[in-house]
């Protein structure tokens, strides 16, 4: 079972689909314009949005788009009556995963979604986890407790690193030299200050740090004991 969104603005074609997808056991939701797929997007979490290209008030690309630019890897399936390579071009452009042409058979939305998901659990398989803190090195996407954070490119590397390398203790040197490239203007003062900037995102009020500083040794990630 997947939770899918339907973004289509023909109340005939939207209904069927959501009709289907109930049948195959999945949990839909409907929208028929863009702005309030937008919005929902925004408020929820779905696995699959099945988005139409032509959408009142925001057109199916710049939800996808928009999607993207915040980092958000829900899957993406778009629908169009245009048949045009460009046009497919520009959806995959825009971040839509796959892309199917009006008029199709209801069999072949299901033979999609079911390949997207794998996809997805796929990607979602290099997901590293600590704790209640996840990261995917594919997506670049951080969650924290189910919260997603905007991480800085250094953060996220030196995140990445200490997740890798749980429990092990590394001195500011060593940090600078396993994780900023040698080409880099790194120092040993930018990895306390980016260790410092990342505590403050990751770490969670009346919880323990998971960035430990081990008194004159170095700096260890652990999930909190409390």
């Amino acid at each position: 079972m997947a939770k899918i969104l339907v973004v289509e603005d023909d109340p005939v074609l939207r209904d069927m689909l959501a009709r289907w997808l109930v049948s195959e056991n999945h949990l839909v939701e409907s929208s028929a314009d863009g702005r309030d797929a937008e919005a929902r997007l925004q408020l929820y979490q779905y696995d699959v949005v099945v988005l139409d290209l032509d959408l009142p008030y925001m057109s199916g690309l710049s939800i996808c788009r928009n999607l993207r630019s915040k980092g958000d890897s829900t899957l993406v399936l778009m629908l169009t009556q245009k048949g045009l390579l460009a046009d497919k071009v520009e959806g995959f452009e825009r971040g839509a995963d796959d892309y199917l042409t009006k008029p199709f058979e209801l069999m072949e939305l299901s033979m999609r979604i079911k390949a997207l998901l794998k996809r997805g659990r796929e990607r979602k398989s290099n997901a590293i986890q600590v704790g209640g803190v996840s990261l995917n090195p594919d997506t670049f996407e951080v969650l924290v407790y189910e919260n997603r954070i905007e991480l800085a490119e250094m953060e996220f590397a030196l995140l990445e690193f200490f997740m890798r390398h749980e429990g092990q203790i590394f001195s500011l040197d060593a940090l600078l030299n396993r994780v900023w490239s040698s080409d880099s203007s790194g120092s040993v003062e930018g990895v306390r200050v980016c260790i410092t900037r990342l505590r403050k995102k990751i770490d969670v009020q009346m919880k323990d740090s998971y960035i430990k500083n081990v008194h004159g040794v170095g700096y260890r990630f652990n999930a909190p004991l409390y």
